[in-house]
């Protein structure tokens, strides 16, 4: 889904599940809840879902460990991964992260050719995406970790956060993104 003005989303780090870890994601605008992420296995920073507002599976994005690396890799593939493959894990992602450990920025390849960019402040809290295309680099989306109330200027607390995606940039492609970034971290 994109949109063609900027898409403001609140971020809640909650889960709509009782025992699960996720968080959902509503539109500022109306409210309206656009995303959920829950996991259901033990560990959320191995695999979790990205769905929409009715419980349909948009990604599935597990951690790819690799022995004696300095690197951590995550992918994300469309929809459920076991569901439309079968579990066969030859099957190609639509994204690719590498982070190399300590390094505060890591670089996202999309199957479809575009190559991103996405860097973070463990300090103050926030976190951007760029594109890079043909040299020329522009941000499609800006995470600042808390959220103010607008009445009372003051924070919501530290799992409400709002995140602003660009004109006719997916939004779910940008959510899949963000919570890649929250498993490395």
């Amino acid at each position: 889904m994109s949109t063609s003005c900027p898409a403001r989303l609140t971020i809640w780090r909650k889960s709509l599940l009782f025992h699960g870890n996720g968080y959902a994601v509503f539109n500022n605008l109306d409210g309206r809840l656009v995303f959920r992420v829950d996991n259901y296995a033990c560990d959320w920073r191995e695999e979790t879902f990205l769905m929409d507002s009715s419980g349909n599976v948009l990604f599935t994005i597990r951690r790819r460990r690799k022995k004696l690396g300095i690197s951590g890799s995550w992918e994300a593939f469309r929809g459920d991964k076991e569901e439309r493959f079968g579990g066969r894990e030859n099957q190609k992602p639509l994204i690719k992260v590498t982070k190399v450990l300590g390094n505060p920025s890591c670089k996202i390849t999309v199957a479809a050719g575009d190559e991103y960019h996405m860097e973070w402040s463990p300090n103050q809290g926030w976190s951007k995406i760029y594109r890079s295309t043909t040299g020329l680099i522009s941000p499609v989306a800006e995470q600042v970790t808390r959220k103010c109330n607008a009445a009372s200027e003051s924070f919501l607390g530290k799992d409400v956060l709002t995140l602003t995606v660009q004109p006719g940039v997916d939004q779910a492609l940008i959510m899949a993104m963000v919570m890649i970034n929250d498993a490395m971290r």
